[in-house]
């Protein structure tokens, strides 16, 4: 029986005529609807038929998480009076609730991009709705850009329906071709703001870790909040870890403890969502509570200011989540919460002036997250650069590059970007193509059920309480009893029957496991140094913790590591023990067998080497190096080190200096003699003694200065010119002749003022002005001018009033432009 009390009371039923007809219009449009308002369980049902007596029809709603599925098809089976699984169900990744009079369906939106690859027309699908867009999820992002696809190539027909939980939707109007924008406004009570930050200092956090202080500050507010105030209390924190440790500390607290998060039990969530039983509750939850869940009796809500974003440092091939500072939207949405069905309060775990620095959005998952999974979604698309595509933000060049490069390292595209066999295969695994990688080649190796046994706890990382040992993790798994071991077992189930098993079933666990790890993440394949630290292929180091088991393990594949901020090493957080032959045959496409002539420590190091990338395996010093590679190597000396190595002297300098002044003051033919250009021309002005040379000894007997005249301009006959031009000295008015100097912006001549008596211009070179230096008979700076001029008219008279009396014994004339320049004194020069 179809509960018409509740289905009344759902705000968004006043926006469904208007959603209706803009559908009817433009088969698109975008749903603005608060949490709670109904958007996900109301519309659905409309759009089918299944309530308002229209034609019915088969609706697909994509959510970004499973738990968000599951819930939001077990109310919507409620509202009709059935049980999900009849004309109302859902399917997640190895879970299926679907009969064959189910004409709902929620999936989640990894689930429904599988489909799509299998069936671009969606038989039999006359609408889809992408839910909880706002929160630019990468697979949302790509499930729209596919619909949109589709719609536009084979189903005009196809419904397409974006439903965010907030006003921010030009952006997917837009995308969807300028859809209507349809909004519903939610029932929503005032909620006070109480602003309550930590009293002493707290850590910012970083990587993973959030300081311990605010954990205990968190679950002190939750404490005073359930004094203070009457009903639920919903606390937000990043993560599963945090949200134990706080349960722990709510230890005694009169009220129910319950913890909501997507690995959380399916019972636990069931009773989270089902309401409170008479007793108060405290849920401890992730920001999956934010506007995917609707939890019924809360009235506080107590945020700790922090959410989980993934992140991905390509350089180093490390990939995590990391906690950051949540959004201004996201504490917008939690604050929300508290005021679904009555008023309420929020507690800010942070200060008020800090709220305003916070960013106003989420950031996009397309601009922070591992791309490799997306590049092969757009190449099986048929777009492997994903330039086709109607996205709201187009991938980084940067995350495409690396994520081309895994694939092609695994066989899932070739050269050309194009999707292979292989590659179809393991897009349709639902895994990561590393794990994908790992599950088909370990396959062959271990045997597919030992393959998949791994392959399953890389796709879900174990609780910390199994440890850092990926094979003591397995036997931890295997024998579990807790809702980490049954989610394996299930997914297990999933892999195993997605693989043959054949292949070295017989053999250690830890053999096995440490393979089919290495297989996913072979550049995190590691040989130890000593003292607990490794070096991985990829040139990072990595340190296991005190207690770790594996400290003694000769090679390590590296399953799980992050790296903290200013940190030199990644910190591995999960392992297994492997040998060598293993890291050749996992890491095998970076192996380096051959010659090696390099720049290192300072001169040319020669020699034989294999390696696998930066760990290397065996070293031989190399005699006889190729004449180019040590030519090569010293060029890379040079532009570590400076030409600072080749053999210079003042005159060397000079002449540098005054080739650069002319090539900056007249241009060509005059050679550019900055760093970087002669390093460009070495074999125009160094040879042939670069040739010769065959460590840095030889370069410091190259002389510098000799080289660098063979760029002078002697095909034009202007290297003649050079010292009429740019000259070494000036011979002034007291037959002095004065050195000049070209390093600055403008030519220098620093002369005694005497010397200069009776000059009335200011003396120039290539047409440039020389900027004086006029100094004292001491030697000291007494003044300085371009404009030689202007000085004895207007600057002379002070200079004279301040130094004749400290050097009575040198002339000092009224008019110094009538007297004869001199380099002597007054009695000498008699």
């Amino acid at each position: 029986m179809i509960r018409t009390d509740a289905l009344d009371q759902l705000p968004v039923r006043t926006a469904v005529p208007a959603l209706e007809r803009a559908l009817d219009h433009r088969g698109v449009a975008v749903l603005c609807a608060p949490p709670g308002t109904g958007k996900t369980t109301l519309v659905p049902l409309v759009l089918a038929g299944l309530t308002g007596g229209g034609p019915v029809r088969r609706v697909v709603v994509a959510e970004p998480r499973r738990i968000a599925a599951r819930a939001a098809a077990r109310r919507m089976a409620w509202l009709i009076g059935e049980q999900a699984g009849g004309r109302v169900g859902f399917t997640v990744r190895g879970e299926r609730v679907v009969g064959p009079r189910t004409v709902v369906e929620v999936v989640t939106t990894g689930v429904l991009l599988q489909r799509l690859q299998r069936d671009q027309e969606l038989a039999g699908v006359d609408a889809v709705i992408i839910d909880e867009c706002h929160e630019r999820h990468l697979d949302a992002d790509t499930v729209a850009a596919f619909l949109l696809d589709v719609r536009e190539a084979i189903r005009p027909n196809l419904r397409l329906v974006a439903a965010s939980a907030t006003t921010d939707a030009e952006g997917w109007a837009r995308l969807l071709g300028d859809a209507p924008v349809v909004e519903a406004q939610g029932v929503s009570h005032p909620v006070e703001v109480v602003w309550a930050p930590p009293a002493g200092p707290v850590r910012p956090p970083h990587g993973m870790r959030v300081d311990p202080a605010l954990l205990t500050h968190v679950a002190s507010t939750v404490r005073r909040a359930l004094a203070e105030r009457e009903g639920d209390v919903l606390c937000f924190l990043p993560g599963v870890g945090e949200i134990g440790r706080v349960a722990a500390q709510l230890a005694g607290v009169a009220a129910e403890v319950l913890q909501v998060h997507g690995r959380a039990p399916a019972a636990v969530q069931d009773a989270v969502l089902a309401g409170s039983s008479g007793s108060r509750r405290v849920v401890l939850a992730t920001s999956v509570a934010e506007s995917s869940l609707t939890v019924p009796g809360v009235r506080v809500v107590v945020d700790s200011g922090l959410a989980r974003e993934p992140r991905t440092d390509h350089a180093r091939g490390l990939s995590a989540l990391t906690t950051v500072r949540a959004s201004q939207a996201a504490g917008r949405q939690r604050a929300g919460r508290a005021g679904r069905e009555a008023p309420g309060a929020v507690y800010r775990c942070w200060e008020q002036a800090e709220d305003g620095r916070l960013a106003r959005f989420p950031s996009p998952e397309i601009k922070i997250a591992d791309l490799a999974a997306f590049a092969l979604q757009a190449a099986c698309w048929g777009d492997p650069d994903a330039s086709g595509l109607a996205l709201l933000d187009p991938p980084p060049a940067g995350a495409m590059g690396a994520a081309r490069e895994v694939l092609t390292a695994v066989g899932a595209v070739d050269a050309d970007g194009r999707v292979t066999d292989r590659g179809v295969r393991m897009s349709r695994l639902g895994l990561h193509p590393r794990l994908a990688r790992a599950l088909l080649d370990g396959a062959a190796e271990v045997g597919g059920r030992r393959a998949a046994e791994v392959v399953a706890l890389l796709s879900e990382e174990p609780p910390r309480a199994y440890g850092d040992d990926l094979a003591a993790a397995l036997r931890t798994a295997r024998r579990g009893g807790d809702g980490y071991a049954a989610r394996w077992r299930q997914e297990v189930r999933r892999l195993s029957s997605s693989v043959k098993d054949v292949g070295g079933a017989c053999g250690p666990d830890d053999g096995a496991v440490g393979l089919v790890a290495a297989l996913a993440f072979p550049e995190r394949v590691a040989r130890a140094r000593g003292e607990g630290t490794f070096l991985m292929v990829s040139g990072t180091g990595a340190e296991l913790s005190d207690e770790s088991g594996l400290r003694s393990a000769p090679w390590l594949a590296v399953a799980v590591a992050d790296r903290p901020a200013h940190a030199a090493s990644a910190r591995v957080r999960l392992a297994a023990v492997i040998d060598e032959d293993t890291a050749r045959t996992a890491a095998g496409h970076l192996r380096f067998a051959g010659e090696e002539v390099r720049w290192a420590g300072g001169d040319v190091v020669a020699r034989r080497v294999e390696r696998l990338g930066a760990v290397e395996l065996s070293v031989r010093p190399l005699k006889e190096p190729a004449p180019e590679l040590v030519r090569e190597a010293l060029i890379e000396g040079l532009r570590r080190e400076g030409l600072g190595l080749l053999r210079r002297t003042r005159e060397t300098e000079q002449l540098r200096d005054r080739l650069a002044f002319l090539h900056r003051t007249l241009g060509a033919p005059w050679p550019d003699v900055s760093d970087g250009a002669l390093l460009d021309r070495t074999e125009e002005w160094m040879e042939p003694e670069l040739s010769r040379a065959r460590r840095r000894s030889d370069l410091a007997r190259i002389d510098a200065g000799q080289a660098l005249r063979r760029l002078l301009p002697w095909a034009t006959g202007e290297a003649a010119r050079l010292d009429e031009l740019a000259p070494e000295r000036i011979e002034v008015p007291s037959g002095s002749r004065i050195r000049v100097e070209y390093g600055g912006a403008q030519p220098v001549l620093a002369v005694k003022l005497q010397e200069l008596f009776g000059l009335q211009e200011t003396p120039r070179v290539a047409g440039v002005p020389v900027l004086v230096h006029l100094l004292s008979p001491a030697g000291r700076p007494a003044a300085v001018t371009a404009d030689l001029a202007s000085f004895w008219r207007d600057g002379y008279r002070a200079v004279r009033a301040e130094l004749r009396g400290r050097y009575p014994k040198h002339p000092w004339p009224q008019d110094p432009t009538t007297v004869e320049a001199t380099r002597f004194t007054k009695r000498a020069r008699r």
